[in-house]
């Protein structure tokens, strides 16, 4: 279904419908839980004893199902930060608060950044908080030249699914950034995480060595964060995405037809935790990622919007540019070619 063809009801009338699927299970969040972290304790033990006894390429090898299972918790966080992991509001908070030392992600700072993604999200008036930076054609040519090189090189692939995560991760999740640097309440969501995240390093370090520590941990937490980024990427930055500004943008249109339905193989589906159902994600957020594929199979129409196949996926990694006149992204050598007025 394209952009164009609407499912049964509007947007808006999809709440009602959704909300019945929105309570959590505690039994199932539990086994959820405890399914995503054991084995990826257990892998993280078995890469660090690979290292140890110089089978340095079995840790390699297990490197990307290790960090397959950190983007899990990660989802798991992510459920938590919109109070739909657990029924009540202090296990979320403080399930999500010891993931994100493992995640590198300070929980309560980006879960307020990410509701202001979801009130957000599709809005060209309101980019630039828990979104990717994305000019328009004309905000882009109107840059001096050297703030375009820095664009090309902030969306080239390698520096945003390589280099990104790195920087996101490591480096600005340690602070808060912008107008909050004043606010000291803002200080303490990445400070609490820091000491976390510095707690477990040395203890790890002094159990296992530094050497061991470091060989077993940056390869799955770079890997990791690229998978991260990607997915995000791609749950709002694909060829047929609705954005709009002013009173032409609407927060329920743009959550159905803003958010990919990215269609993965069942076993990245799991790892996942189904967060390629993202349209049904932004129309209702409380919903539990494991009841996402339950949406689909009773609303059969919703599987029919927004489908993002992996294939297809790919191919969107060089869309860079909004353009206004066709409402669509484009990139950089589609922009060229643009008449002047775009």
């Amino acid at each position: 279904m394209s952009q164009n063809e609407h499912p049964a009801a509007p947007a808006s009338e999809w709440i009602g419908i959704l909300a019945r699927y929105r309570n959590p299970s505690t039994i199932r969040s539990t086994f959820e839980l405890i399914v995503t972290a054991a084995p990826f304790v257990a892998l993280w033990l078995i890469s660090w004893a690979a290292w140890e006894f110089d089978h340095g390429w079995i840790a390699l090898a297990l490197a990307l199902p290790s960090a397959a299972f950190l983007v899990r918790l990660f989802m798991i966080q992510h459920d938590c930060g919109h109070g739909s992991f657990f029924r009540w509001r202090a296990a979320n908070d403080w399930v999500g608060r010891v993931i994100g030392i493992l995640t590198l992600t300070p929980y309560d700072s980006w879960k307020k950044a990410h509701a202001i993604h979801h009130g957000t999200s599709g809005n060209l008036d309101k980019r630039g908080i828990g979104d990717l930076q994305t000019l328009t054609v004309a905000e882009y040519r109107a840059l001096p030249p050297l703030r375009r090189v820095a664009y090309r090189l902030y969306r080239n692939p390698l520096v945003l699914f390589g280099l990104g995560p790195v920087y996101l991760f490591v480096l600005r999740h340690r602070f808060p950034l912008g107008p909050t640097l004043a606010n000291w309440r803002a200080w303490i969501s990445p400070m609490m995480t820091n000491l976390g995240i510095a707690a477990v390093a040395v203890a790890l370090m002094w159990l296992v060595g530094w050497k061991a520590f470091l060989l077993t941990q940056v390869p799955i937490t770079l890997l990791a964060g690229s998978i991260g980024i990607w997915l995000f990427f791609i749950q709002h930055q694909f060829d047929d995405t609705v954005w709009a500004g002013g009173e032409a943008w609407n927060v329920h249109e743009a959550a159905l037809y803003g958010s990919s339905y990215y269609v993965l193989p069942h076993v990245l589906r799991w790892f996942t935790a189904n967060i390629g159902m993202h349209h049904v994600h932004h129309l209702y957020a409380r919903i539990p990622y494991y009841r996402l594929p339950q949406v689909l199979r009773d609303q059969i129409r919703l599987a029919e919007v927004s489908r993002v196949s992996l294939l297809e996926s790919l191919r969107c990694a060089r869309l860079a540019l909004w353009d206004d006149c066709q409402n669509r992204l484009v990139t950089f050598r589609q922009a060229r070619h643009l008449p002047p007025s775009a």
